[in-house]
């Protein structure tokens, strides 16, 4: 009986331990934000007109709220981005004791990839918009309507269809990570690519205007992007199967 209560007690304290930690890795994933929040909120004006460099048009505003809106919204896209591999590296320290070596040392690779694949995607999908999806929607209203674009609206736009892109350029990492714990491998990626095709073109039909073109010219890189996620997630499968075949030799060995 003396046992089990030691059992259930070392249970708890060590439930305890894993609590506290997650919340101190918490607390310095927000501390990070809040600098870059303060860092983006600084240099607003730098970050606006870097987004507005190449309009035609001028952006108006109907209220004070929006002026107010425009800084909170720039500033927290900052401190997303800039927290990202910080949110990153704390969730692999607190899942790192849970790790065999090489797992640690793979994965801990992973952490600038996914900062760098986060920006690539932010980066093609402003690109798509201005040079594809804008273009299009005013050549739609070319002549027919007195255009007044409020920044509100421009930027909730613009953020709606880049920040999808972003997440999805991700796709590759996620695919090696979960390959390198076991959970996934290549055969079920291409077993599952019909249903991550349709997927993929029903989020590109969601961010982008209504038209038979724009969608597929969306939805073929996210495409191209899940093959090469294949190919990753294959490769890493592999190394995890030489290196348990090789550990298991070892242990028949000895």
């Amino acid at each position: 009986m003396a046992d089990e209560n030691t059992r259930m007690d070392g249970k708890e304290m060590n439930l305890t331990g894993h609590l506290s930690e997650l919340r101190n890795r918490l607390i310095v994933t927000a501390v990070f934000f809040v600098l870059f929040f303060i860092f983006g909120f600084i240099y607003v004006e730098e970050i606006y007109g870097f987004f507005t460099n190449g309009l035609d048009f001028q952006l108006s505003i109907l209220s004070p709220g929006e002026v107010v809106w425009l800084y909170f919204t720039m500033a927290g896209l900052v401190a997303i981005t800039g927290t990202l591999p910080v949110l990153a590296f704390q969730i692999w320290a607190f899942i790192k004791p849970g790790l065999r070596p090489h797992e640690r040392k793979v994965s801990l690779a992973y952490i600038p990839a996914i900062f760098l694949l986060f920006i690539g995607g932010l980066v093609f999908g402003y690109v798509m918009f201005m040079q594809f999806i804008l273009p299009f929607l005013l050549s739609l209203s070319e002549g027919m309507f007195n255009e007044m674009f409020t920044t509100e609206r421009y930027f909730k736009f613009l953020l709606r269809i880049t920040l999808p892109f972003a997440v999805l350029f991700e796709i590759p990492v996620i695919a090696m990570f979960l390959t390198t714990l076991g959970v996934l491998n290549p055969g079920l990626m291409r077993r599952s690519r019909k249903y991550a095709y349709l997927i993929l073109i029903v989020i590109s039909t969601m961010v982008t205007p209504p038209d038979f073109i724009m969608p597929l010219l969306i939805s073929v890189p996210l495409i191209i992007l899940y093959e090469i996620s294949i190919y990753l997630s294959a490769i890493v499968y592999r190394k995890r199967q030489k290196k348990h075949e090789e550990f298991m030799k070892n242990d028949q060995l000895t």
